[in-house]
């Protein structure tokens, strides 16, 4: 069972903790990490993205950020991103690599797998050079499917139109896209 932390509209905690099943079963706001890993290749900027596992509680087979997670409880940003990172991507980070490109606070209600799903999350992004081929990643398989470069605008535009499936935000790419140009 995952404890987060409650927090506020900034992301800070208020001292209540909660199960993640029942922060999204009710809409209670906690954090994430989400991490863009990003490389220049034949003079493109190009972004990974991981397709999510069939079975994740949201969003399964859709394509999604390079490494996200929830922030367990006593637990703080960037420490997560790191942990996220070698969990699902086997690629083992230092804080120092980490871009903070921004926050962003959400909310939205969707049904996945016939139950309501509540997501009220402050998310710091962070962007990340790596220059591996997609094949160099393991892969966490429960939670990850694929990974696959685009390149950036190709990605935004994908993105935009609808033309893969995926639950990124572009709010989100624009803001790794203006932090790493």
């Amino acid at each position: 069972m995952e404890i987060l932390d409650v927090v506020d509209e900034r992301g800070i905690p208020t001292g209540e903790q909660t199960e993640r099943e029942k922060a999204h079963a009710l809409g209670i706001r906690h954090r994430t990490s989400h991490v863009w890993i990003v490389r220049r290749k034949n003079e493109r900027l190009q972004i990974l993205l991981q397709k999510r596992s069939d079975n994740k509680d949201s969003y399964p087979g859709c394509y999604d950020i390079s490494s996200a997670g929830h922030i367990p409880a006593g637990v703080d940003f960037i420490p997560s991103a790191i942990r996220e990172l070698k969990e699902e991507l086997g690629y083992e980070a230092r804080a120092e690599e980490l871009i903070l490109c921004g926050q962003r606070h959400f909310e939205f209600q969707k049904e996945f797998h016939g139950k309501p799903f509540y997501d009220n999350q402050v998310s710091n992004v962070y962007a990340l050079w790596l220059d591996l081929e997609s094949e160099d990643f393991i892969l966490q398989k429960e939670e990850v499917s694929e990974v696959r470069w685009f390149d950036l605008q190709e990605c935004m535009e994908k993105v935009e139109n609808n033309e893969i499936p995926n639950c990124i935000f572009t709010e989100e790419l624009e803001m790794v896209r203006k932090k790493i140009s």
